[in-house]
């Protein structure tokens, strides 16, 4: 069983869930601002940890926070593929002892990923394009945990990518995201999205939704074929 780790309803695995059915992957998700409890370690196959608008550091206003991350920690040490996804991404990151600190501007809506040149080299990414659009959400960004590959960067956040060991994975950006998901968060985060209109790597909500099939099938293809290889084994 994968377990994934949803911190708001707007937030969900999205292409995942279709990625895990496809592959006869059980999935089970802990919607921990519903008040779920965390699974044991001991009975997960992997663990992916979604993205949310809270701060990894808001632990007297998240308190779950502090068990999530004990459970992050406890299912790498374990061996176990791990997969962040933005403020997941975070999370491991802190959980390797890294910072995670404010990237100076928002970036919101559909823009390219580069592949830095370790990543154009590692297996994981092999067949995927050195430059690629995808959708990012973000304010914040991580230092790479040492012992980490740095896999990609954008203009704006160089850290957007890293895989540590070879089974922990942390994406700043967003691959898995649907035409419904990109509705979702632009309608959980509204007031964000209006506070960032005007700021040069953000696009307006009609301009996300706007975004071809192609384009949202290449990040699809992309999270796929990364996914078989981290739960490989599994």
């Amino acid at each position: 069983m994968i377990s994934v780790l949803q911190h708001v309803p707007f937030e969900g695995p999205a292409h995942i869930a279709a990625w895990a059915a496809a592959r006869g992957h059980a999935l089970a998700t802990t919607r921990l601002f519903a008040g779920d409890n965390l699974p044991d370690t001991a009975d997960l196959d992997g663990l992916v940890v979604m993205g949310g608008p809270m701060n990894i550091y808001e632990e007297d206003r998240y308190p779950w926070l502090v068990d999530e991350k004990t459970l992050i920690r406890e299912t790498i040490e374990a061996g176990k593929p791990v997969v962040g996804v933005c403020l997941g991404a975070q999370l491991i990151a802190d959980v390797l002892g890294s910072r995670v600190v404010p990237v100076g501007q928002k970036e919101i809506g559909w823009f390219p990923l580069h592949l830095t040149d370790d990543g154009k080299a590692h297996p994981l990414l092999t067949g995927v394009p050195a430059s690629l659009p995808v959708f990012h959400w973000h304010g914040e960004t991580f230092a790479i945990p040492d012992d980490a590959v740095h896999l990609a960067r954008t203009p704006v956040c160089e850290t957007q990518a890293f895989l540590w060991g070879d089974h922990v994975l942390g994406l700043q950006c967003h691959l898995e995201m649907t035409g419904a998901s990109v509705d979702a968060i632009i309608e959980g985060c509204a007031d964000e999205l209006a506070a960032a209109q005007g700021q040069p790597w953000v696009q307006s909500a009609e301009v996300m939704r706007s975004v071809d099939a192609a384009t949202m099938q290449h990040a699809h293809v992309t999270l796929e074929s990364i996914l078989d290889q981290l739960f490989i084994l599994q």
